[in-house]
Order: structure tokens, then sequence, then C-alpha cells
């Protein structure tokens, strides 16, 4: 029987429409670690073909997830990129399985470091993006596992007693440290300080952005959100008239794109299921990789008369083991796992933990906003209307890479 263990956890938060000059108090992400020559030695297009695993990844975690809770908020990029850590150091039948599920190609993609430097190529938000790990000092890892995760993934790495008070508080501070305090814990979900734990792994994202297209908070006002199974509840409900927006009518659904910063490269999908239709979590069931795909690529900018989104804040956390082993991964759990590649002896994977922390507002005032729909003088003949007043979907990605950072499906925006 393995008795040693190794505890992960993804940590992260999104703060979409916060203050600020662009993030740049705090502390950067990882990727200035990364090997300098890795993106010049990958053929164009290779980060984008590991953005499409991470997607179809997280789509099917999502799947595995949105149930637990009324809302669910999942960073794919977080939980990927974490065990893509894991995975480098998987040997045999772990390590298939292991790349099985997360849609890689071999257990080392390098292509994986070669994302994260594309995704921090960006000035119009922030994108910290961290990954650390603590071993406890009898671990023997094998050089060449360490050397990987630090040079291609950009991790820091070091020793510590992680059956001690000092190694949990540390790694809670790392924690709120890279996520801006938006998260400031997460050794006593992982059942630190522990005898057994050997080594810790965990991988932080960041997001700041601000709308290209500003709320203005003077109309923000209650409106009935229709919450499942119950009488609608009323929710400060944010709205813009007459802008231009990215949108598509689907089979069964509209999604609209609010951009963030000058670039637009960044922005959040909204998916919002046809009135009358199934509901949330019957469109969940059809929203894979593919479906987003196609969704995203068949936007066409077009004035919306009316966009109305709710103000919302949520916190989500969950232990993911039971997720990943309905995935397929379930050979990284327990006796039979080999993790050959990264230490001398048995080791075995014990816990994945995500934590999410999402906040969806205004952002300032959205004066040219408001002028510009007191300026229309005539209505169209058929107004396009985009109002969110009902259970939703949500994807936050970067459009350069078809990388996607957040995911999350809301029945009840009060949280």
């Amino acid at each position: 029987m393995v008795s040693r263990r190794m505890v992960l956890a993804a940590g992260l938060a999104l703060l979409a429409a916060g203050c600020g000059d662009d993030g740049k108090d705090g502390p950067p992400g990882d990727a200035g670690r990364i090997d300098a020559g890795l993106v010049s030695a990958l053929k164009p297009g290779d980060a984008q073909a590991v953005a499409r695993s991470v997607n179809a990844f997280g789509f099917d975690l999502l799947r595995e997830t949105a149930g637990a809770r009324p809302n669910t908020v999942i960073s794919p990029l977080s939980v990927a990129t974490l065990l893509a850590m894991v995975l480098a150091g998987a040997g045999g039948d772990t390590a298939k399985a292991m790349a099985r599920t997360l849609h890689l190609k071999d257990s080392r993609d390098v292509r994986v470091g070669a994302l994260l430097q594309e995704l921090a190529d960006t000035k119009d938000v922030t994108l910290d993006v961290s990954d650390a790990l603590w071993s406890a000092p009898e671990l023997r890892m094998h050089a060449d596992y360490r050397d990987f995760v630090t040079g291609k993934l950009g991790a820091t790495a070091k020793e510590a007693d992680l059956a001690g008070a000092d190694a949990a508080r540390e790694i809670d501070g790392w924690v709120k440290e890279r996520t801006h305090g938006r998260i400031d814990s997460i050794a006593e979900d992982l059942g630190l300080p522990s005898e057994d734990a050997v080594l810790v792994l965990l991988n932080a994202v960041y997001f700041l952005g601000t709308w290209t297209t500003q709320f203005d908070p003077d109309r923000t006002e209650d409106r009935p959100f229709a919450v499942p199974g119950g009488t609608p509840a009323d929710v400060p409900m944010m709205s813009l008239s007459e802008k231009r927006f990215g949108h598509a009518q689907r089979d069964g659904y509209a999604v609209l794109r609010l951009p963030y910063g000058k670039s637009k490269r960044y922005g959040m999908e909204v998916f919002l299921p046809d009135q009358g239709a199934d509901g949330l979590e019957a469109f969940l069931g059809r929203l894979d990789a593919a479906e987003w795909r196609v969704a995203v690529g068949a936007l066409e900018e077009q004035e919306v008369f009316r966009t109305a989104l709710p103000r919302f804040e949520l916190s989500w956390s969950l232990g993911l083991g039971d997720a990943l082993t309905k995935l397929g991964m379930g050979e990284a759990f327990g006796g039979g796992a080999d993790f050959s590649r990264m230490v001398d002896g048995g080791a075995a994977l014990n816990a994945v933990v995500h934590k999410t922390y999402i906040r969806v507002d205004e952002k300032g005032t959205e004066a040219a906003a408001v002028t510009g729909g007191a300026m229309t003088t005539a209505l169209p003949a058929d107004p396009l209307v985009f109002e969110v007043d009902r259970p939703f979907a949500f994807t936050v990605s970067d459009r350069e890479t078809g990388t996607v950072l957040f995911l999350g499906a809301v029945n009840d925006p009060r949280g």
C-alpha cells in the first residue's frame, strides 16, 4: 500500500471589471521563468493546438462538476496546468490515462509552457499564472522532473516540512499573494499539516479586465431573474443601450461577447438558452469544446438595442478527485499509481482541490453609452435585445489563442 501522498490544489481568482491601473500592483505570474527558447522552437499554431486540449478538458470537467452546487466557476487553464505538472512525473498506464483525460499528446508536453507564455503577452488585461511545489526533505525527486516543471512550466520548487504548521502558513500566504487576496487559504482544504504528505503542487490564475464598453452604475436596477424551481428573484441588473457587440443566434441559445480593454483580445462570452427551452442543465449537456468553438466563430458584430447582465459575485470550491476519476484518470489515485518519472519509491495522487472567485460589475461610469442611447431617434423594426434574466453559462477567453480561461454556469446570481 502506498503511504506517501501527493497533495495538489488548483487555486485561482478571476476579478472581472475591477478597479486599478491594469494590475501593475501585486506579484507577476511565472511566465518569465519559462525557458526563453521554448516558443521559438515550436511550430506556429502549437499554442492554439494545446489550447484546444485545455478547452476540451475544461468542458468535460464542467459537466462532471456543474450539478454539485447551484453555481459553478472553474478555470480549465488552472486545473489543466496543474495536472500537466503532475503528468510530467507519471509513467506507464498512469501517464496514458492522465494524458487521455487532459487531451494531451504526451506526458511532457512543452506546448503547455508555450501557451502560458503567449497568454501572458498582453498589456490590455492582467493575467498572472503561477505554479509552485513544496516537497518534503526526505522525498527523492528526480532532477529531470524538477528541471521540466521549473524550466518548461515556470514553477518554483522548494523543500518544506509538510507536517508542520509553518509550511501550511507559507502555502496559504502564497495562495493569498498570487490571487491578490481573493482566495486566502487552501492548506486546510488539503489536510495540511500532514505527516503523510510529501509533495504539494499549486497553480494560481489571476485575471483582471475592464470592459471595453463599461456599464453605468446609475442604470443598474433590481430586475427579476428566473431562478430554477422557485419564484423569480430580484437581482441587480446592469444595462447598456445601442452598443455593438459580437452576437450569434444558435439552435436553442444565443451568445454575446463582451470584450475587455482596447484590443478586445480577451472577452466574456455569455450563453443564454432560449426562453422556454429545456434550461441550463440541458444546455450544458451539449456545450462542449467543439460547440463552443463553432459558436464563438459564428459571432458577428451588430448593434444590440439593449444588453442586460446581472451583477454578481461568487466563490466556489470543490474536491475534484471523484470528477477526475469519472473522466478517466482514476489510475493516478491509490496504490497502483505510477509516478516513477517524478520520484523514487511509491507515490500516489491523494487530493485535487479547486477554489474560485468571480465578480462581475459595472467598472466605472458609462457616460458615453447613455449619451449614445439618447441620441437615437427611432427604434429598429426588430430590435436585438440580449437580457440575461434566466440561468446562463459564461466563458472568459482569449481570442488570439482560443483559450478558455474561466468557465461557469450561473443559476442564481445571488450566490
